[in-house]
């Protein structure tokens, strides 16, 4: 492991910035700066956390058991459905395995209103599934069996079984009433139900379980799913005698392996580890889920925006941004999609006229300085460099939890917005798993985007299944 310090400030000085504005660009570059040291100490920690998590439930890194012994090889085929129920989007499909990891999709997406984040969602989901199948002429007649779909639900459940777990909380902004501490696969079946839609739900996979499945369908070898997108969470390949706390049946009586859903997001949430900000400790206690997903809180895109935020009126409370003039917009929380980041960060004009667009037209400033653009863009870069360094925290850990992996070539599957639109994420990656793993390990790792792979994964697990769950 290296040991050298990247520097917190070399990155963030700032062309025609006043003595006072400098030295607050300074004290937020060092308050979000993680050192190598840091990094170390977070990883092992978070290693610690692993090692419970697998002996007992319950603990702060759930270690949830998939009840998914297989591995796709790449070889499967024929046609299966799947629902993927995301953090802003409801997708329905029908994948089509072609053998020789080829795959087609028949996609339909419905965005998740605010009505349905909060109101009856498995009755939204229930309602879409059966316009999907009425559209497409697929609906079971009264006396056809039902349609097997492969469910990805993101978000965590303490799962008991492959068609079977209690939500234990929402994430992701969702707020649907009476559904935590109730199995979310009877909760869809009885949407289903109502509406007399012959569909059986013949197995539940997290989106990072299902990534997994399908990115190894897709790139076989890969051994871990990983999502960094509005929220984050990873799933991998465990050996059943280090999982003490696993004594149920597996369908395949000779499995000497399993996939496990790690539910990172909520590491640390007392922030005994993770170096949080005053700026994360405000949006934690003002967010929908108080005290809880602080890992999720420091780099996902659901809340990289907010951070930036706080930062952004941190300075102009001292007036030393936007001339100490706020917006009704600016002020209000998650007013800043971490879109606007991706887009800021990436703007090189000589006048940062994308970036003075987000500041004006979309947040309601009063027209901006070139140098309130310049400490704006700067914020968004500390705040986004954090996170990459802060996410490699999980992949490595997870990559040493089986080592003996790590001596031949693997695949990382990562999908979400984070990984594939925040400039310089994937580089910063790869430069911290470079400083933590010996050279021989890391030059067998290869992350790849795993786009779409949490639909092929649901299809899998209907495949492997719907002919044996009734």
């Amino acid at each position: 492991m290296s040991t050298s310090m990247l520097s917190p400030n070399s990155s963030y000085r700032i062309d025609g910035a006043t003595p006072e504005q400098q030295a607050l660009v300074d004290e937020l570059a060092s308050s979000f700066f993680v050192s190598d040291e840091k990094i170390a100490s977070i990883i092992e920690t978070f290693r610690q956390r692993m090692r419970e998590g697998l002996q007992a439930d319950g603990l702060e890194l759930k270690m949830i058991p998939a009840f998914i012994p297989h591995r796709p090889t790449g070889r499967e085929s024929g046609s299966f459905f799947a629902i993927d129920l995301g953090g802003t989007n409801l997708r329905i499909l029908r994948v089509t395995l072609k053998g020789n990891s080829q795959v087609d999709i028949e996609p339909q997406k419905y965005t998740l209103s605010e009505e349905a984040k909060s109101g009856p969602l498995f009755d939204f989901v229930a309602e879409k599934i059966g316009a999907f199948l009425d559209e497409r002429g697929l609906l079971p007649a009264k006396d056809d069996p039902p349609i097997p779909m492969g469910f990805t639900f993101s978000y965590p459940v303490n799962q008991t079984s492959l068609t079977a777990g209690t939500l234990m909380h929402w994430t992701k902004g969702i707020t649907a009433p009476n559904c935590v501490g109730r199995d979310v696969v009877r909760l869809l079946h009885d949407s289903l139900l109502r509406r007399h839609i012959k569909v059986n739900i013949v197995a539940m996979l997290n989106d990072t379980v299902s990534t997994l499945l399908g990115s190894a369908y897709m790139h076989p070898g890969t051994q871990m799913g990983v999502i960094f997108g509005t929220g984050t969470n990873a799933a991998y390949y465990e050996r059943l005698d280090q999982i003490p706390k696993f004594c149920a049946p597996l369908d395949d009586p000779a499995a000497s392996e399993m996939i496990l859903n790690i539910e990172w997001g909520g590491f640390d949430t007392r922030y005994s580890v993770l170096p949080a900000t005053m700026h994360d400790i405000k949006l934690n206690r003002k967010s929908p889920n108080p005290f809880q997903q602080a890992y999720e809180k420091m780099i996902s895109g659901l809340y990289l925006g907010e951070i930036v935020r706080n930062a952004a009126l941190y300075m102009v409370d001292q007036r030393l941004l936007f001339n100490g003039r706020s917006s009704s917009i600016l002020n209000e929380m998650w007013s800043i999609d971490t879109m606007y980041l991706t887009e800021a960060i990436s703007d090189s004009s000589s006048d940062l006229s994308i970036v003075k667009d987000i500041l004006e037209k979309t947040l309601g400033l009063d027209p901006t300085s070139l140098l309130d653009r310049r400490i704006f863009r700067a914020i968004a870069i500390m705040v986004g460099e954090r996170a990459s360094r802060l996410s490699s925290v999980g992949l490595v850990s997870t990559l040493l939890q089986r080592p003996e992996l790590l001596e031949k070539h693997l695949i990382v599957g990562i999908d979400g917005s984070m990984y594939e639109f925040l400039p310089q994420f994937e580089e910063r990656v790869y430069d911290t798993l470079r400083r933590f793993l010996s050279p021989d390990q890391f030059k067998n790792i290869r992350l790849i985007l795993a786009k779409d792979c949490s639909s092929v994964g649901s299809a899998i697990a209907a495949m492997f299944y719907g002919s044996t769950r009734k």
